[in-house]
């Protein structure tokens, strides 16, 4: 027998149970992944607690829980090809990943995804990389990031803003990031300048920019595209991840299936360089699910929300 966490029905944190299961095993053009870890994304417990939200990726209870994974081949199925016994990998898989083991077919198709973990990247730090990363290089991407860009980020502490943040300033840009107080001192380590989200965002950022801002990114809902049309930005400069397909005023939506195919190798090549750090805010045991949920449901979190298995 292994570990998975089930959810049979929608709910909040206490929907979900980790149960004992059948082990799977690596068919024919499979390779099954010990996992080590996975990372925790808003999407994964929309999708437990918002019928709707898992209908759309084709979810339907009883089903598995999150999406972000990393561990090791320990199965190879004959015919399975790109990998071998005893690869360290990270990916995804679509509502598997929390859970022993879990069984993807090769050659890999959306909406799974499987990379080799590079030598001196965590189980727990790959963990959190192949949504929010991803996501991030595209929301950045749709707006044809530059230099002399000043970019307003929204919902820059969060798990796909401090990837957004590091990746803007990287490319040169002048980062304003929208974020609660207690997470000021946090963002300006990151390099962004910090401003209260909420009514008036606009004429804080005004203040805080008075040359202007000429880019935008949305990584929560529409409130700081709202505020980038507000000061003038374009609506093709201005991107959203989590507004629906068809946000306010005709801007940008995007999101991690619009990376390009090397976002993935990009931030770890730049984590390996020293130029991109990982914040991990809770690491929290499998059998904790509910609490990691619980606290990632808070939108208060510094980082990114790890469980190991």
């Amino acid at each position: 027998m292994s570990r998975a966490v089930i959810y049979e029905t929608f709910g909040g944190p206490e929907v979900l149970e980790l149960r004992d299961v059948p082990e799977p095993h690596a068919g024919p053009g499979e390779v099954r992944v010990r996992v080590a870890a996975a990372g925790l994304n808003p999407m994964d417990w929309a999708f437990s607690s918002r019928p709707e939200a898992a209908a759309q990726f084709g979810i339907t209870v009883p089903s598995g829980f999150r999406y972000d994974v990393a561990g090791v081949i320990d199965e190879v199925g004959d015919g399975a090809t790109g990998f071998a016994l005893g690869d360290r990998v990270y990916g995804g898989t679509l509502g598997r990943a929390a859970a022993d083991f879990v069984v993807v077919r090769t050659p890999v198709e959306a909406p799974d995804a499987l990379l080799h973990t590079p030598d001196g990247i965590s189980d727990e730090v790959a963990s959190v990389l192949p949504v929010a990363g991803a996501s991030a290089v595209a929301a950045l991407a749709a707006i044809d990031l530059r230099p002399s860009d000043t970019v307003l980020i929204g919902g820059a502490a969060g798990g796909v803003g401090v990837f957004a943040v590091q990746l803007a300033k990287l490319a040169g840009a002048t980062v304003i990031g929208t974020a609660s107080e207690g997470t000021f001192e946090f963002l300006r380590q990151l390099g962004a300048e910090p401003v209260a989200y909420g009514r008036g965002l606009a004429n804080r950022v005004r203040a805080l920019a008075p040359g202007g801002v000429t880019a935008a990114t949305d990584l929560f809902g529409t409130e700081t595209a709202e505020a980038a049309l507000a000061l003038g930005v374009l609506p093709e400069r201005i991107s959203t991840i989590a507004a629906g397909p068809n946000p306010p005023g005709g801007v940008r939506p995007t999101g991690g299936s619009d990376a390009a195919p090397d976002a993935l190798d990009r931030i770890t090549d730049a984590i390996l360089a020293g130029k991109i750090t990982v914040p991990i805010a809770a690491v929290f045991p499998v059998d904790q699910i509910r609490d990691a949920v619980t606290l990632q449901a808070t939108r208060r979190v510094h980082g990114k929300v790890v469980v190991t298995l």
